[in-house]
């Protein structure tokens, strides 16, 4: 508790210190709870989203990752904000080995038995882990990725303090419950916690190579399972440039170009054929060796796609180039978007106007791409459509290499190179054999419903001809309707025992003198009596329930 408090305190300041006072004592009035500090200069930044990114940045990993993968939700936060979350880095001052080896010895007590040697000085840091060179017994040199000290408890008290400020926020400015803060938290809770877990880390490295077995010029690093747990990864050490440095690729005698459309064509086999793809291919995540192979590096993120969602989204992009309107909301609805019918006669009108700067055909260019997946999110957001995070990704991916393949050659065209792939996917029905299954059970299941309907129908004419057809009906209103009627019919039972009881006395009464005794006489007399104040009564009622049903 001591510690959460405590870490409380050091985001009011970093948050107070970027001009963020004001917010927070509206979501923590008085002082008392926590130690606000006085008002000073603002640092300097040219915008409220720039001051937010700073700040982030500065409170620590938890934070910086809770920004870039907000950064994925186009649909929800304005351009502004998402420009500015993108340039989150995730880098951090490297620990002394000293400490990270207590994290080695705690994972692998005898680790010095597995290695000859361990590079003491990192050749990556980042918030979550740092990286160190290690040579092998046998002499493999192979990377280590080991956690950094208490990293999960810092992130598990994080993601608490993120929470309790998320429904406050939503309490306290009800106006932000369109963008979902109490959602947007839980979501990166459990996508955080994924990276936390180096073994599925790892176990994401092998899925995509085993995906990319016989593909020439794409490579994932080999895993070392014996030397590999929740807090530390041992995988094959790679050499080579970052994929954006065309210079770097050119002076190892490799085209530029060629590597950019490799690597395209990469993430549109995990995307189309796999269902399974990278989820983060920031530049320093792809590498380009020697070889001219692409590695692929960092798997805490990826992406899954279900053969149908796979179709959905090759129905939205051929919508794009097609300008079919109708196919792209269907699409759309395919990633379970609901779309109210109030709503949909004016998107409509927007995504004409969008399809009509996207261009279509052949002029489908990475610059158009860019124009309407910014389009396509801002109409979403417009429209409040609640938007899937696999929809989101995918387009962010989409967009991340395609900077990477402009940045390598200035003439890369979105179309030429998704179209022919796309038809040919079409064309051979390499979708997927689950896609074709399902397809195939949905036929059959109509065909099955068309075969049965001639039957059914004789049956229900039959039943018809003979009485037996029973018809049951469930309405609010037809169950007044009875109640109504049931309390009529009681009424009308009363009244006619109370009218039969009047007449039976009276006649007991007219003859009692000559033929009854006395005691029979008095007997009728109450029953007359009673049967009088009973109509009185019901008399009585019925006017005065009416009189106060009329008012």
């Amino acid at each position: 508790m001591v510690t959460r408090i405590r870490r409380y305190a050091q985001i009011v300041d970093v948050l107070s210190k970027y001009g963020f006072s004001i917010g927070l004592e509206r979501l923590f009035p008085g002082r008392a709870r926590f130690r606000l500090p006085t008002k000073g200069k603002i640092t300097d930044a040219s915008t409220v989203y720039e001051r937010i990114r700073l700040a982030l940045e500065e409170l620590g990993p938890t934070f910086v990752k809770f920004g870039q993968i907000m950064s994925t939700r186009a649909e929800l936060l304005p351009p502004e904000m998402i420009d500015q979350l993108k340039k989150l880095q995730d880098h951090a001052k490297p620990l002394p080995f000293s400490e990270v080896r207590v994290v080695l010895e705690q994972n692998f007590p005898d680790f010095d038995e597995f290695f000859c040697e361990i590079d003491e000085t990192p050749v990556a840091s980042a918030s979550i882990a740092q990286v160190h060179s290690a040579v092998l017994k046998d002499g493999t040199r192979i990377a280590l990725k080991i956690q950094r000290p208490g990293i999960g408890e810092i992130i598990e008290t994080d993601i608490g303090i993120l929470q309790s400020m998320a429904e406050r926020v939503e309490t306290v400015f009800p106006e932000t419950r369109l963008y979902n803060p109490v959602g947007m938290v839980d979501d990166f809770a459990h996508q955080i916690v994924k990276e936390l877990d180096f073994t599925r880390d790892s176990r994401n490295a092998d899925r995509m190579s085993r995906n990319f077995r016989g593909v020439p010029g794409i490579r994932f690093p080999k895993i070392y399972w014996e030397y590999t747990s929740p807090q530390v990864m041992a995988m094959e050490f790679i050499e080579g440039v970052r994929i954006d440095d065309p210079e770097a690729i050119a002076a190892m005698g490799l085209d530029p170009h060629e590597i950019g459309v490799r690597g395209f064509h990469a993430y549109l086999k995990m995307i189309f054929e796999d269902g399974f793809f990278h989820g983060d291919p920031h530049p320093g995540n792809l590498l380009v060796t020697k070889e001219g192979d692409i590695v692929f590096l960092d798997f805490g993120i990826v992406g899954i796609l279900r053969p149908e969602k796979r179709q959905n989204f090759i129905n939205l992009l051929f919508a794009l180039v097609n300008d079919d309107i109708e196919m792209m909301i269907r699409s759309l609805e395919g990633f379970g978007i609901v779309i109210g019918e109030n709503d949909r006669e004016a998107l409509r009108d927007d995504l004409y106007i969008m399809m009509h700067d996207f261009g279509g055909g052949d002029e489908v260019s990475q610059l158009n791409f860019r124009l309407v997946v910014t389009e396509l999110t801002e109409a979403m957001r417009r429209y409040r459509l609640k938007v899937p995070m696999n929809l989101m990704l995918l387009l962010k991916v989409f967009m991340m290499v395609l900077d990477i393949g402009v940045r390598l050659d200035p003439q890369f065209n979105f179309g030429k190179e998704t179209t022919p792939y796309l038809t040919k996917l079409a064309d051979t029905g390499n979708l997927s054999a689950a896609f074709v299954k399902r397809a195939s059970t949905s036929l059959l299941e109509a065909a099955d419903a068309l075969f049965d309907m001639p039957r059914n129908l004789n049956l229900m004419l039959r039943r018809l001809s003979t009485g037996t057809f029973k018809l049951e009906m469930v309405d609010s209103d037809l169950q007044k309707l009875q109640m109504a009627l049931d309390k009529a019919s009681d009424k009308l039972m009363i009244g006619m025992v109370v009218a039969s009881l009047v007449i039976g006395s009276s006649l007991v009464l007219l003859a009692s003198p000559f033929t009854l005794p006395n005691e029979i006489s008095w007997i009728a007399i109450l029953g007359y009596t009673a049967a009088v104040l009973c109509g009185f009564y019901a008399i009585y009622h019925v006017i005065f329930l009416k009189f106060r049903m009329e008012r």
